[in-house]
């Protein structure tokens, strides 16, 4: 029973890297000089990994619902 939550903790954390990681990669595309006034700040690199984040967390955890939800379906028929 522990070794099933352990995997699972394993597999969540893994997805949510996941998704930072191409979160990150894909935010890279926009141009985010023309909001900021200066780009390169701490304030800017933290509203970055923020944002970052804040897409990557919700992107995850429907992932994961899914998966969820997808080994719970046997159970309709049995």
């Amino acid at each position: 029973m522990m070794t099933n939550v352990g995997i699972q903790a394993l597999i969540s954390i893994f997805v949510h890297l996941l998704a930072f990681v191409l979160t990150w990669w894909a935010l890279q595309s926009l141009k985010f000089d023309l909001l900021f006034r200066h780009p390169k700040n701490l304030q800017a690199r933290i509203l970055y990994i923020l944002l970052s984040v804040a897409i990557s967390y919700p992107v995850a955890q429907f992932f994961l619902d899914y998966v969820n939800w997808s080994l719970l379906l046997p159970q309709i028929y049995g």
